[in-house]
């Protein structure tokens, strides 16, 4: 493939002294992507950063999605993830790309193949309306190599709940705390643990909620420190930040 052949070139280079190591690296990061036309798919993101492109379906065709997801399985991509992907555009596309697809989610993993499992990202929910949200951070953090423990509807409307997992949460190298109403779950679980919390405001709640935004200012005011957060519903990045959170140095 062309790609291999530029790379075998790249390090030929630096075998006979044409290139130093620090040029070659530099020349690897600034490496090639295809151009569909309705899109630049980019093989080389994994090296720069860890993983490989992930596809927003929201918004794109079937066609499209399609298109990319081949483009991707000729560079031997798997465990492809398709975000925010409905479920009739799931069916279509799954006759083209073997696809598992997740309903509560919304999300797709084409090409599914075995993966490893990390270290430990504990996903937790207020409540049961939260799962589809929590959902989407789970299965993009397993997606991404790492071990996903889920402890859902432990909202502090029943706090007993959320005490009696103190083992599962204090065992955690990350938490995403995935919470609607007021978000107050974020606070609380920051308090528990020594480990980064990633709060995750959600689109659930009562009209005085507006859509997420009352939970979204009460988790960036958490009093608990190590607590950061992500965008309203944005279970796609907190999964993702989890991951490179979990990945990073030794794991236990």
């Amino acid at each position: 493939m062309e790609e291999t052949a530029r790379l075998q070139r790249v390090l030929e280079k630096v075998a006979s002294g044409v290139l130093s190591p620090q040029e070659a690296v530099l020349q690897l990061k600034q490496e090639p992507f295809q151009d569909l036309g309705y899109a630049k798919v980019d093989f080389h993101r994994a090296f720069r950063q860890g993983s490989q492109e992930i596809i927003y379906g929201a918004g794109k065709t079937t066609d499209q999605i399609i298109g990319i997801l081949q483009a991707m399985k000729q560079r031997d991509c798997h465990n492809v993830l398709v975000t925010r992907l409905s479920e009739e555009a799931a069916a279509v596309i799954s006759s083209a790309a073997p696809m598992d697809y997740h309903k509560d989610a919304k999300i797709g993993v084409a090409f599914p193949a075995p993966h490893p499992s990390l270290g430990k990202i504990v996903i937790v929910t207020g409540g049961t309306s939260d799962i589809p949200v929590a959902e989407e951070a789970a299965i993009t953090a397993e997606c991404l190599g790492n071990q996903v423990a889920r402890l859902y509807d432990v909202g502090v409307a029943g706090i007993h709940r959320l005490l009696r997992n103190l083992d599962t949460l204090t065992s955690a190298r990350v938490i995403v705390a995935v919470a609607g109403m007021e978000g107050a779950l974020a606070s609380v679980v920051g308090g528990l643990v020594a480990c980064p919390v990633i709060a995750v405001p959600t689109s659930v709640g009562y009209g005085a909620n507006f859509g997420g935004l009352s939970a979204l200012l009460s988790m960036l005011n958490s009093c608990a420190s190590g607590v950061s957060v992500v965008n309203i519903d944005n279970g796609f990045g907190a999964g993702f930040l989890a991951s490179r959170i979990n990945q990073m140095g030794g794991l236990s």
